[in-house]
């Protein structure tokens, strides 16, 4: 997959760089949003990674202009800028990821990847829905029965895995792997304090359990 990366970070765009070529891609840096502006007219790319905030040009108003061109290649945002009106601003900007900085860097790999799937069948997915349960993507919120449910960022990344594996059971050593990215067993009880307080957030107050146990196996989300 051909990249565009727009940052003016010197640091962070090595670092994304380096580690999106070792995962097989092929990247294109630019500095900033003028920069990245030109050297999105000169090539062709799957996806491009852009920074909010920018000296020249800033990602925004970059964005804008590719879209008012009718350059519709899938643009992931990042920035430190993390509330709601910001990622609603970018979204509506052409924007379509959005994620906050300080990040894992499996986490971006992850999503780029995933836009460019998505780009392939014609449709980005913002809504995961799985029975009662609804997670909004970019919002960060999930609801059930339309009642808001308040999680933290790692619950909100557990329930995520769990619904984009709804019906299947999930072993620790998946959870481990895809949520805590950890690639050995810590001897750690982490995921059943993490599985207990979810399941106490989405099922408590509700006539039916969702998040069930799996005797040997490990957990699995009823839909």
């Amino acid at each position: 997959m051909r990249i565009l990366i727009v940052e003016d970070d010197l640091e962070a765009a090595e670092v994304m760089d380096r580690g999106l070529t070792e995962a097989g891609h092929e990247c294109v840096r630019a500095s900033d949003g003028e920069a990245g502006l030109s050297a999105a007219h000169a090539g062709e790319f799957e996806v491009m990674i852009v920074d909010r905030m920018m000296p020249r040009m800033d990602g925004v108003s970059m964005v804008q202009a590719l879209r008012r061109e009718g350059d519709q290649t899938p643009v992931l945002f990042l920035s430190a800028l993390g509330e709601i009106n910001d990622r609603v601003e970018g979204l509506k900007a052409g924007g379509d990821d959005y994620l906050v900085k300080p990040y894992a860097f499996a986490e971006l790999i992850a999503r780029v990847e995933a836009l460019s799937r998505r780009r392939e069948t014609g449709s980005v997915q913002t809504l995961l829905r799985v029975g009662e349960l609804e997670m909004d993507l970019i919002g960060r919120t999930v609801h059930r029965q339309g009642k808001e449910i308040d999680l933290q960022p790692r619950e909100f990344q557990l329930l995520e895995f769990m619904m984009r594996h709804a019906g299947q059971s999930v072993t620790r050593t998946m959870l481990l792997e895809k949520v805590w990215e950890y690639h050995f067993d810590p001897q750690t009880n982490v995921i059943d304090v993490h599985v207990s307080r979810l399941r106490s957030k989405i099922d408590k107050g509700f006539d039916r359990a969702m998040l069930q146990t799996v005797r040997g196996a490990g957990y699995r989300l009823d839909p």
